[in-house]
């Protein structure tokens, strides 16, 4: 272990400690002024342990994962009886793992000379890497701890990995405890406030047009599969549909039809009965042979189900086990098969579905607000982003403000309005500058009818993606190593 820079676990826990206390950033208290010092930190610690540097960021990695994604418990205790004894190796394995992204960037740090500003540099690279590797995660960003404050809006710019990359550099100047390098980082966070408080000042864009009604049933995730609770949970979303003024357009959150339509067709003209004339947006499960699909469908007044979006960027584990139909194939393993329904198969792709005089949207399903990536490859910009989730699945402390957060970015990145519609919250309306301007309490079954606000131009982030990020990377990364061999001659 020495061999291998093994620093002991007396120099680590204080690692532990400051990767926890930056995760006091991420939603829902959103303590910027708490995380950027604790990254400060993190990077000073990872300096000054030379060999041991990729130790000391892996254990920091793994005390700010354990931190930020506390909710990971949750799911198994859904049904506690049969899986919570499998709650804690869930959040021990899931943050050490991610963290071996911090391990990587802290070891390669060495290749500079400021080994707190290569950090900075190596972490976002890694961070951005973690959004693409194995389907990719990219939750809880060192950048994320600005969201709901002004220097978000830098993600217009460049994304959530250029506000990583921002907030690791302030907190590498900060690091080095000087009063130059700290003038700096002063600096760089002013900048950012400064353009954010601009960007939001901007002229607000035009309203569309219309209303639509956003119904969140409040289904209890232990109970929404019971045969019994599941037709009370259908018949609220049918009477909050079917109640005052028609709107122009209802919306229900994911999978919230517990029947299958090809089985049921009756089920399909009961919404649009509920619809009165006006189409009906909602979560199903859909069927093909053994194929089943999570999908967001389009039921129009005569109960024909008109436009569908399969989700495509699946859960591994948790809707589909990954290289479970080549296991088939190959061997004959039909547990593990999408092919043969044991889990969702994956859609197409990106889609865009045109609403008539509601516009074009954009549907994602839970999990795909997540992936900025995802939203870039659609086939055509869209006027406004629909999420439909379920986050019934992980609490009301912290995991489904932190899936709402990230809609937050998805909005502020493209310059579109995002209507949101959850199982049990949070239901909200945001702005094209990621602002939440109407919500549902979370835990609460209601319907908020609204009007889609205006679209701005595309911003920046929208239309380049990544590629300015890694190109300033490049460009730092190589004029530290210059600056560094210039002070070894």
């Amino acid at each position: 272990m020495r061999r291998l820079g093994w620093p002991g676990w007396r120099s680590l826990w204080p690692a532990a400690v400051a990767g926890a206390f930056a995760a006091l950033g991420q939603a829902p208290l959103g303590w910027w002024w708490a995380a950027l010092p604790a990254f400060a930190a993190v990077v000073a610690l990872v300096a000054r342990a030379g060999r041991g540097a990729g130790w000391v960021a892996w254990v920091a990695g793994a005390g700010y994962f354990a931190a930020a994604l506390n909710w990971i418990v949750e799911p198994f205790l859904v049904d506690a009886q049969a899986y919570g004894w499998m709650a804690p190796f869930a959040v021990v394995f899931l943050s050490f793992g991610l963290a071996l992204f911090w391990a990587v960037a802290g070891a390669a740090s060495g290749l500079f000379a400021q080994r707190g500003l290569g950090f900075a540099l190596t972490l976002t690279l890694a961070e951005l890497a973690r959004g693409y590797v194995l389907t990719g995660f990219p939750w809880a960003l060192p950048g994320h701890v600005w969201i709901g404050h002004a220097p978000a809006q830098v993600a217009a710019l460049a994304g959530a990995n250029g506000l990583t990359l921002f907030t690791l550099v302030a907190a590498a100047l900060l690091a080095m405890r000087r009063p130059g390098p700290a003038l700096a980082a002063l600096a760089l966070v002013g900048a950012g406030w400064g353009y954010g408080a601009w960007r939001l000042a901007l002229p607000e864009p035009a309203a569309r047009a219309g209303v639509v009604r956003l119904v969140q049933p409040n289904a209890e995730q232990s109970l929404k599969w019971d045969p019994v609770q599941a037709d009370v949970f259908f018949r609220r979303l049918i009477g909050m549909t079917q109640a005052g003024a028609r709107p122009d357009l209802t919306v229900w959150p994911e999978t919230a039809v517990p029947y299958l339509l090809e089985d049921y067709p009756q089920v399909a003209v009961a919404i649009a009965d509920a619809g009165r004339g006006a189409p009906v947006v909602s979560g199903i499960q859909r069927v093909e042979g053994w194929r089943f699909w999570n999908s967001l469908a389009v039921i129009g007044p005569d109960g024909a189900v008109g436009q569908v979006y399969d989700k495509h960027h699946l859960v591994p584990f948790g809707e589909y086990i990954p290289f479970g139909d080549l296991a088939f194939r190959w061997f004959g393993l039909r547990a593990f098969a999408a092919q043969q329904g044991n889990g969702y198969s994956a859609g197409e792709g990106p889609k865009v579905l045109d609403l008539g005089p509601l516009g074009k949207v954009l549907p994602i399903i839970c999990y795909e607000a997540v992936f900025p990536q995802d939203l870039r490859a659609a086939p055509e910009r869209a006027d406004w982003i629909l999420q439909i989730t379920n986050d019934a699945w992980f609490g009301t402390l912290t995991g489904p403000w932190q899936h709402l957060a990230q809609a937050e970015l998805r909005a502020i990145e493209q310059g579109l309005p995002l209507l949101r519609v959850a199982n049990t919250g949070v239901t909200a309306v945001i702005d094209a500058r990621g602002r939440v301007v109407q919500s549902l309490p979370m835990g609460e079954a209601a319907s908020l009818d609204v009007t889609i606000p205006g679209q701005m131009a595309a911003p920046p982030y929208a239309r380049f993606g990544e590629g300015p990020v890694l190109v300033l990377l490049a460009g730092l990364g190589a004029a530290l190593r210059l600056a560094g061999r210039r002070k070894s001659a």
